[in-house]
């Protein structure tokens, strides 16, 4: 088979079957999901920090030089004060008379679901997810389609590798989508979309890898980048309105179970040299 169409067939195969797995849980009863969606934040939370932490930054470290190493650091940081320039735009989007319940008022809140709209805060943190998911999967796209490039056996086992990795965080970005206002079909439709991104950075990859080689580093620490910011300002001050210590403890540990699950399924990959 053409190679091209290798590499179109796999990376959609590693996009979007990770998006179809995670959309089991979509399949679980209204009541049994609400009551499951709380957990799902706080397991999000920690596969976006793996993610960020464990994969995306080291990786992106490890393909430049020393001293180009402060120009990666410094997109990392340009990249969590863009996506906070980002969230606000969305919020204010949202807020038309200059103050709303993401500013801490109650009266617009009101208002607010007078007209039928989720707290705009929510709302951006949805699309921010969508955004930083994309640039992931483009990343993910462009991994795939050099291990092609390099040999068909490890094209396929990366394709693998990424649709398997993708799983859990794809399970968290559910949650953060409905917690964000979106019905089940859009939440579906919007990871699916975001999936897609994976046959873009395929294709790209496949006639322009020299090029995207040396850009590869900087689309890595801006997915970082967009997780970090996520995780820390959009889901983790969610968690702190539950304050009694069972709450805590099971927030604390499904933390730790999303970090743990990605950090194993990315060392599993690192033995198979994906």
């Amino acid at each position: 088979m053409n190679l091209l169409l290798l590499i179109i067939l796999f990376t959609a195969i590693g996009g979007v079957l990770s998006v179809l797995a995670a959309a089991l849980f979509l399949l679980l009863p209204e009541q049994k999901r609400q009551a499951v969606l709380p957990h799902g934040i706080s397991f999000a939370i920690g596969a976006l920090l793996a993610v960020a932490f464990w994969g995306l930054i080291p990786h992106a470290f490890s393909e430049v030089k020393p001293e180009q190493f402060q120009n990666l650091s410094g997109t990392i940081l340009a990249g969590i004060l863009g996506f906070f320039v980002l969230e606000k735009l969305l919020i204010w989007r949202h807020c038309h008379h200059g103050s709303c319940e993401a500013h801490g008022d109650e009266g617009t809140h009101h208002e607010s679901h007078a007209h039928g709209h989720h707290a705009p805060k929510n709302q951006s943190a949805g699309a921010l997810i969508i955004i930083g998911d994309s640039i992931h999967n483009f990343v993910d796209g462009i991994l795939i389609a050099a291990a092609f490039l390099t040999d068909v056996q490890l094209g396929i086992v990366t394709s693998l590798a990424v649709a398997t990795h993708e799983i859990p965080q794809e399970v968290g970005d559910f949650a953060i989508l409905l917690e964000s206002g979106y019905s089940p079909k859009k939440a579906l439709f919007y990871n699916i979309l975001a999936s897609l991104t994976t046959v873009l950075g395929g294709v790209l990859a496949y006639f322009s890898l020299e090029d995207l080689n040396t850009s590869l580093p900087y689309f890595l620490a801006l997915a970082a980048s967009s997780f970090i910011y996520i995780a820390v300002a959009d889901l983790i001050p969610s968690l702190h309105k539950k304050t009694d210590i069972k709450a805590s403890l099971e927030q604390i540990a499904l933390i730790a179970a999303g970090v743990l699950l990605i950090c194993v399924l990315h060392n599993l990959a690192d033995n198979l040299n994906v």
